[in-house]
């Protein structure tokens, strides 16, 4: 069986590298129990350095928004660059919920 392929960057995802589900509905703004997606924990850090809470339930609740935003795009343009098993510090904190 071939290993998941992160929607963000495009990347496999090995079942050695961290990974996380991300709510495409943040838990806080409705979204428990919602639509979920499997990402790299490098990935998914990042959408939450990047966007609060109240953005990514209002503008970015679809995985193609979410490619579309100006510092997303960066860090997918860097991060395809990188071997599956990548990992990296974020720079920054999560943004305010």
């Amino acid at each position: 069986m071939s290993d998941p392929i992160c929607p963000l960057c495009d990347r496999p995802i090995p079942a050695e590298v961290k990974q996380s589900h991300h709510h495409l509905i943040p838990k806080l703004k409705g979204g428990k129990g919602g639509p979920t997606v499997l990402l790299h924990h490098i990935c998914h850090r990042e959408i939450h350095a990047t966007l609060t809470e109240a953005e990514l339930a209002r503008d970015y609740a679809e995985m193609e928004a979410l490619r579309r935003h100006p510092r997303l795009e960066k860090f997918i343009a860097w991060v395809r660059k990188r071997p599956p098993g990548f990992l990296s510090k974020v720079p920054g904190g999560r943004r305010k919920r």
